[in-house]
């Protein structure tokens, strides 16, 4: 089964940063589109950031030049690196694949900004 599994988040104050990693296992990694959602309490889930199989990157205007999207295929993995963080960035943040005709979430990882 395809699998992927947050990490990184915590509590952060204004201005800070973190790193979120993605791990995903039972999916051709290499070869996929990954992306980076979050959502707020009683918020719409939204899409953040994207990076496809050669690099590609796509992010949110709310996080262009605060947030980096990567991976490395070599293990699997995905990463967010976000810096200058807001309040407004508070959310559960999840890492989505596309295997074979169907969507992959991950369970979520918590991000608090906050002073």
């Amino acid at each position: 089964q395809v699998q992927l599994v947050e990490s990184g988040g915590g509590l952060v104050q204004p201005g800070g940063s973190l790193r979120l990693s993605c791990a995903v296992s039972g999916s051709q990694f290499s070869v996929n589109t990954m992306r980076w959602f979050r959502q707020a309490p009683g918020g719409e889930r939204e899409m953040v950031a994207a990076i496809t199989s050669r690099g590609s990157t796509n992010y949110a205007d709310s996080v262009k030049g605060r947030f980096t999207i990567s991976r490395d295929n070599t293990k699997n993995t995905m990463y967010l690196q976000m810096t200058s963080l807001k309040p407004e960035d508070s959310a559960v943040y999840y890492c989505r694949t596309f295997q074979d005709g169907s969507f992959y979430w991950g369970q979520g990882t918590q991000v608090t900004v906050s002073s």
